[in-house]
């Protein structure tokens, strides 16, 4: 019997590892290939144990995950009926890993040639050329992810089991998390530890005919500013008013402003938190989506490339296509040749920077096909890499000293007198382009004389609390993990509760700030920033087929296991320290409630648990209307679940604050309690609730330690 034409047919299986993009690449393939998703890893180490067997060189006991053996067993059934197979997980460690393991899966299931396949983009050409040149498992890859695995499980699952028992169970340790914890930490205690010291500036407004502007005093007398408090701002005043004002200098500087490189994934989760406010676990689910494929009409486009980088590489294609557009858009502003930025010290360098698949897809072409925050990131993604490839651009700045009397103020006022790659910059300008506008003044010129004065109260502010910028910035300087760790690194922090966000501040919990106690002081040699940083040395090195990875892990692991072992014989618990006794009563048994620490912050229990489970909010402040004796507790509003703070006689008394009191410290003018506010101009700063009170902070008050969140 003649076989079909169907049966006839070679059919190529690729798996990839997520269902947007296994749609995305079956479009661009066509017939004669099924594109499957493996949905990340579907082999690996169980959670309920160790699973590494230290006599054996550390070699893992991988299991098929909980509830994907049934996937596994449908891309067997599929691998056995077709030709060829083409593992198209991701080019990185865990996608080299994830191919390794469906390779050894599907091999002994299937007749067909398993081949790897990368690529950097999900566009048609980079697919159909990445399948033409089909190659093989990078084994010394894989055992860079593995070496990784391995050592992150000895660390974890002897140093979480060690807190079980010392202090609280649930909690949780790691090689990484437990070093970014760790600068979290003592960023905290510099900002508690600052003292604020309070200076005063003084503004004055000048006129030319029509015009007006304003100048900041910068000397008096010939000396620097120094001004320390109210009156001797004042004293400076009544001594100058009167004086005639005269332009004693006028300074024009140009300056050369050249474009920064395009996007790693450090850079872009650093500008989108910057100038959208996005976490970096947000930046990373967004920029998945435009990786994998957005529907733009009938076709399903991948927007841009990988987005776990750490090079600033750019493909010879890419930077043809970028520059015969801006020939096209901006001549004026198309260097003579395509600019080269240097790949940063340590770059593993498997992909090229992030950049849009198409430079022709501009924002405005492709925004009815994106949700807002979408479009905001592809924006900054295409921004940053049309504009490294155009030229440079110019500023003049413009200063003007004026004298009066004694004193000399100064302003300055800055232009663009060529745009260059500012051209194509809107989401990524900042305000410093262009500031201000003063008059043509010249030399010796005589202006009116100082009209009004703006005598303004400050104080020096602390160093800043992390952001998710700044973590991310000070992680990658420091070589703590890798592109596909910062996000993640957070998240947990946060999930476990070390962490809380203020503000967009990382701020570490009382239970944070004891874990990270407890593991600094029992194992300096770990949780350190140096160990954390040599062992992603020590895996690029692997990676490199310079080292063995089980010589490298039984290096770390018997000192390290030695001191587990001290720590927990020797070590104080501390469980229940925590705990405290409060002078509620159980309205539901009579007894005592506890103040106790759950997964999402302390709250009040009983202490006849488990006959009575009667919880509640901890009460913050009392509530300051007058004739309500009710008080304030931590509320969430429905849906997102957003935290405000509202009064317990609600809906009696209807009062809210959306910002958190401090406990137990109220308002000395007007008994109101205070909150922690925070904004750019000062910093974080505590404040009255009350709209008709004027207080903020004494300096003597300014001392004062704010109370841990």
């Amino acid at each position: 019997m003649a076989k079909s034409k169907t049966e006839n047919k070679k059919q190529t299986l690729v798996i990839v590892e997520s269902p947007a993009k296994a749609t995305t690449i079956e479009k661009y393939l066509g017939p004669g290939y099924t594109v499957k998703a493996s949905m990340g890893h579907l082999i690996d180490l169980p959670k309920s144990r160790m699973a590494i067997n230290i006599e054996d060189h550390f070699q893992p006991e991988y299991i098929t995950v909980r509830g994907r053996a049934k996937l596994l067993k449908e891309l067997q059934k599929d691998a056995k009926k077709s030709t060829n197979v083409l593992l198209a997980s991701d080019n990185d460690r865990e996608g080299e890993a994830i191919a390794w393991h469906l390779n050894n899966a599907l091999k002994d299931k299937t007749d067909a040639e398993i081949k790897r396949i990368v690529f950097n983009e999900i566009t048609p050409v980079a697919i159909k050329e990445a399948v033409l040149h089909p190659g093989t498992i990078d084994e010394s890859k894989v055992n860079a992810q593995k070496a990784r695995r391995v050592l992150d499980r000895l660390v974890g699952y002897n140093l979480s089991p060690l807190l079980w028992k010392k202090v609280k169970n649930g909690l949780s340790a790691g090689r990484v998390q437990s070093v970014a914890l760790r600068l979290i930490c003592e960023r905290e205690e510099e900002v508690e530890n600052f003292i604020p010291d309070e200076y005063w500036t003084l503004e004055a407004d000048f006129s030319k005919g029509k015009s007006t502007f304003t100048a900041q005093l910068v000397q008096y007398k010939g000396a620097k500013t120094d001004l320390k408090s109210e009156a001797a701002v004042h004293d400076i005043i009544k001594e100058i008013q009167n004086s005639e004002c005269k332009v004693s200098e006028v300074k024009a500087t140009e300056k050369t402003v050249r474009p920064k490189p395009p996007f790693t994934t450090s850079k872009m989760q650093q500008a989108a938190a910057n100038r959208l406010g996005f976490t970096s676990r947000k930046t990373m689910q967004i920029a998945q989506q435009l990786y994998e494929g957005i529907q733009m009409g009938a076709n399903r486009v991948g927007l841009i490339t990988y987005m776990r980088t750490d090079s600033v590489r750019i493909a010879q294609t890419a930077l043809d296509e970028v520059r015969e557009w801006i020939g096209k858009n901006y001549p004026a502003d198309l260097p003579e040749k395509p600019i080269e930025y240097a790949v940063g010290k340590g770059a593993q360098d498997a992909h090229e920077c992030i950049r849009p698949t198409y430079t022709s897809y501009t924002p405005d072409s492709v925004k009815e096909y994106l949700t807002r925050d979408q479009l905001r990131l592809y924006t900054l993604i295409w921004e940053k890499f049309v504009s490294c490839q155009m030229g440079n651009a110019k500023t003049r700045t413009t200063s003007v000293d004026i004298t009066a009397g004694d004193a000399l103020f100064r302003t300055s006022a800055s232009k663009l007198v060529e745009k260059g790659f500012y051209n194509v910059i809107k989401l990524l300008s900042s305000k410093e382009e262009v500031t201000g506008s003063i008059p043509a003044l010249k030399k010796d010129e005589v202006l009116d004389a100082a009209h009004t004065f703006y005598p303004e109260q400050h104080f020096t502010q602390g160093p800043a609390r992390y952001t998710d910028a700044s973590i991310v910035r000070t992680l990658e300087e420091k070589g703590i993990g890798r592109p596909s760790t910062y996000a993640p690194i957070i998240s947990v922090l946060l999930d476990r509760y070390y962490v809380q966000r203020s503000n967009k501040q990382l701020v570490p919990t009382q239970l944070g700030r004891m874990i990270c106690k407890i593991l600094v002081e029992a194992f300096p040699d770990v949780i350190n920033e140096h160990f954390t940083a040599d062992v992603e040395n020590k895996l690029d090195d692997v990676e490199q087929d310079k080292i063995v990875w089980n010589n490298f892990i039984g290096d770390f692991y018997m000192p390290f296991k030695k001191r587990v072992d001290e720590v927990d014989a020797n070590q104080e618990s501390v469980k229940g320290f925590l705990d405290e006794e409060t002078d509620k009563v159980c309205e539901k048994c009579g007894k005592p409630m506890l103040k106790k620490l759950g997964r999402f912050g302390f709250f009040l229990a009983c202490s006849g648990f488990p006959e009575c489970h009667n919880t509640k909010s901890i009460p913050l402040a009392k509530c300051p209307v007058e004739g309500c004796d009710g008080e304030i507790v931590e509320r969430k509003t429905k849906g997102r679940g957003k935290s405000f703070f509202g009064c317990t006689n609600y809906p009696k008394c209807n009062f809210i604050s959306h910002f958190k009191p401090l406990e137990n410290q109220y308002c000395p003018k007007c008994g109101w309690f205070l909150v922690e506010k925070f904004d750019k101009k000062n910093g974080t700063y505590k404040s009255c609730i009350n709209p008709d009170c004027d207080y903020l902070h004494s300096a003597e008050d300014a001392v004062e330690k704010l109370p841990e969140e």
